[in-house]
């Protein structure tokens, strides 16, 4: 309770400290929050090991019960929501006032400056720990109050935001759940009103209408779920989703796919995203990007594959077409854009179909994979659209035409935001490497179990398109720091330290995760492997004899999953030197 409703509690505070002591005191208090908020959320996950569940419920209504619940699936979205969030405070500090200040200097007239100077305003040395020449600025008291001011209103927004996305991941009623997902869309779209670039307005406008339309439409759905199941909570409608009338089942299925489907951007479902990326302040298209968009998957593993689990077979295949496509897509996309922001709103689409191809495996290791996927999607994209806000802090541009040769100026973003790049390629030792790897895996175990040819071919296609992956990530990295400096960047140096730590940090976690990708997997496969034992309709797990064994060893995979604690299905083990065996008792 206290992890989700700190942020929302403190987010007036974080206002009225931001207006009347300061940008330091609003960022650190901020900071602190959404720290203390974290570990309120590690602790209870540690004390679960690979499995159960920690849940809070409280007194209930006609709607059903208030509750918070971590289990296999919300502990990964909950961590990743928190620790980037958390994160993202700081970096916001040097982006955000370089961005106020330069904006309202557009905006200030001669005669705002004359009466400045006329009332003997101006001279007043702040430290804002910007970086290059923004370090220490010599403002008026009118500048100094609307940059508190403004500082003071993003952050308590900020908070809302991050305090919205965990109660979604953490509810335990479909009302409930509902509420939470519309409240992280609001605090969204004033972030990009106030505080974006260009045509903000109608690009927020934009975000909010297609996200509203989409919530609506997933409204209708899961109000229809809980009315014929009896109740509202998860667990009623889990009990009872068999009252479901089956006229009703494809119409509720519908609603789920196109209200999740615009939360991830899906193909199609995407007209909101590349734009609200790329025109959202960095710190807002950081966080949404890695960790509220990838919610979506969330919500149909939660709501559909688990509440709604003997309608699931037979789906797998338009969801793996509808991942494919919308990989192929991204890809291609991210490949035509010479703005940096654009080419990773792209990459974002692209990434979301890896997760909805994962889902449509219909196997426990392809839906493991893809919610992993998520978590490191969540680090490797942070990193890269930090990577973008350091460029534009430092430069000024976001026009890869116009970069070139920032390695040797920038060395530690250029280094943090490789690691970024390998986490998205899928590259060892990174968590995205563990996370393709299952993914991948339990797709064409799939594929080939149930010998089924569209399958196969989809999966060829979803394997192929990691190529045209690494083929625009590394493209956008060569022309942003290899090559010839531009005359304009001689002087350019890196990054304050609020972006360089933050940035360390996140790239610490993808790298931990790659050596030790059971911190996570332990309980998501729990999870899904429970998920999938209780339900026949989807698969049947069962131990035979024609298991399928796949010798990995420890020096190339460099960690794995932790066998000596359970034998269950699923359990990866590289504990020792000569390798391990994956047990995939899976059959369809």
């Amino acid at each position: 309770m206290a992890a989700t409703f700190l942020p929302l509690i403190f987010s007036p505070v974080a206002y009225f400290l931001g207006k009347h002591k300061g940008i330091n005191i609003v960022t650190w208090f901020s900071f602190g929050i959404l720290a203390l908020s974290t570990i309120f959320v590690i602790i209870p996950s540690l004390s679960l090991g690979s499995g159960g569940q920690y849940q809070e419920i409280y007194s209930g209504s006609q709607l059903g019960h208030f509750g918070l619940r971590l289990d296999g699936l919300s502990i990964p979205f909950a961590l990743t929501i928190y620790i980037i969030t958390t994160a993202v405070v700081l970096y916001s500090k040097p982006y955000m006032v370089r961005k106020i200040l330069l904006e309202q200097d557009q905006n200030k007239t001669v005669a705002d400056s004359k009466r400045d100077v006329a009332e003997g305003e101006v001279g007043q040395r702040v430290d804002l720990n910007g970086g290059g020449n923004m370090s220490t600025m010599v403002l008026s008291k009118s500048q100094k109050s609307h940059l508190d001011t403004q500082m003071g209103i993003y952050f308590a927004l900020y908070l809302a935001l991050s305090m919205g996305m965990l109660g979604t991941v953490l509810a335990t009623n479909i009302v409930e759940f509902y509420v939470f997902f519309e409240l992280m869309i609001v605090p969204s779209f004033f972030l990009i009103a106030f505080f974006g670039y260009g045509n903000r307005k109608k690009v927020s406008l934009m975000f909010f209408l297609w996200s509203a339309v989409g919530a609506l439409v997933l409204l209708l759905g899961i109000l229809a779920m809980g009315v014929f199941s009896g109740g509202f909570d998860f667990d009623v409608i889990k009990s009872n989703s068999g009252k479901i009338p089956v006229d009703w089942i494809n119409l509720i299925l519908f609603s789920i796919v196109i209200g999740f489907g615009i939360k991830l951007g899906a193909l199609f479902l995407h007209v909101w995203l590349p734009d609200t990326y790329t025109l959202a302040p960095t710190p807002i298209s950081v966080v949404i990007s890695s960790a509220m968009t990838g919610i979506g998957a969330y919500g149909i593993v939660r709501i559909w594959l688990e509440l709604l689990s003997g309608n699931y077979a037979g789906y797998g295949i338009y969801l793996d077409i509808w991942g494919v496509s919308t990989m192929v897509f991204g890809g291609a996309m991210a490949l035509m854009q010479n703005d940096i922001k654009k080419v990773l709103a792209y990459s974002s689409i692209s990434s979301m179909g890896y997760i909805i191809f994962g889902l449509g495996s219909e196997s426990v290791l392809g839906i493991s994979g893809a919610i992993m996927l998520y978590v490191s999607h969540g680090f490797g994209k942070a990193l890269l659209f930090m990577m973008a806000g350091s460029i534009i802090l430092q430069t000024g541009t976001r026009n890869m035409d116009n970069l070139g040769g920032l390695s040797g100026k920038m060395p530690y973003t250029a280094v943090l935001a490789m690691i970024g790049a390998l986490t998205i390629m899928g590259v060892p030792i990174t968590s995205g490497f563990m996370a393709e790897w299952v993914l991948f895996n339990g797709s064409l175990q799939d594929a080939i179990d149930s010998i089924d040819y569209l399958k196969i071919a989809a999966f060829a296609v979803a394997i192929s398109t990691t190529v045209l992956t690494s083929a625009y990530i590394l493209w956008m990295y060569k022309k942003i720091f290899f090559g010839t400096v531009p005359e304009t960047l001689k002087n350019v140096r890196d990054s304050s330290r609020y972006v360089i730590v933050t940035m360390g940090v996140l790239a610490a976690f993808t790298l931990i995760l790659g050596l030790y990708p059971d911190l996570f997997y332990s309980p998501i496969i729990n999870y899904v492997e429970n998920l999938y034992s209780n339900s026949g309709d989807i698969v049947q797990i069962r131990q035979i004899n024609e298991t399928q064994e796949l010798r990995v060893s420890n020096q190339s995979m460099m960690g794995g999953f932790d066998d000596s604690k359970n034998n269950n299905f699923s359990q990866i083990g590289f504990g020792e030197a000569n390798g391990y065996l994956l047990q995939q008792n899976l059959y369809l």
